[in-house]
């Protein structure tokens, strides 16, 4: 990454910070990988059971595999093997202490837009959890909330599409087609524009480009 992406994303950084603090969330920059991992360490308590939804930031920044290193409880589906472990899981996160996700999209005006296919990673979003934790790279960034929903429609869910390899129209031709699908992953569309108990988000903006 050029220094000039790097300031730009930290020139954004400073204003989406400043929105997101005055929706109530609580809101932190880092410029790199490593800090973010160290910042979200900093932010999840020892002995914390800490489930998730989709979470691709937080594999890349490391976190997942810091949780299973240290001390925590981790929730982790991916590490089962029935349908019936992975459900149980998934409900289970419902309760946990943290829960992380990552964010298909932001406004610069700090408003977050997440899409799922079976609910259960933005219903914990909405409820359960007694906190959250959001990893997002800068890229997730959009100038409107508008451009916001547009790039979770058009960029993160045709892009997550061809990683599933779900037989759905926009994994053919990598254009949303507001399709109606049986294994369509565009059934739940959540807007967060504030949070409420004061706090209970938490984002984690890292100065890279991280998950789709």
């Amino acid at each position: 990454m050029t220094q000039m992406h790097k300031l730009y994303y930290e020139k954004r950084a400073n204003i989406l910070i400043k929105n997101l603090k005055s929706r109530h969330f609580d809101a932190y920059y880092c410029p790199t990988k490593e800090d973010a991992l160290k910042k979200a360490l900093e932010l999840i308590p020892e002995e914390s059971t800490v489930g998730w939804g989709g979470v691709m930031s937080a594999h890349q920044i490391g976190l997942v595999e810091a949780l299973h290193q240290g001390n925590y409880h981790p929730i982790d589906r991916d590490r089962l093997t029935t349908p019936e472990e992975k459900l149980q899981a998934a409900k289970d996160s419902m309760f946990a202490d943290v829960f992380l996700t990552g964010a298909n999209a932001l406004s610069l005006d700090g408003e977050m837009v997440n899409i799922d296919g079976t609910g259960n990673r933005v219903a914990a979003i909405v409820y359960g959890p007694k906190e959250v934790l959001v990893i997002a790279g800068m890229n997730k960034v959009s100038d409107t909330l508008e451009d916001a929903i547009t790039r979770a429609r058009t960029v993160a869910a045709p892009l997550n599409q061809q990683r599933f390899g779900l037989n759905n129209p926009c994994t053919a031709t990598g254009t949303c087609a507001d399709c109606k699908s049986e294994t369509c992953i565009c059934n739940q569309i959540l807007i967060t524009r504030h949070c409420r108990p004061v706090g209970r988000i938490k984002f984690i903006l890292v100065g890279e480009d991280l998950g789709l």
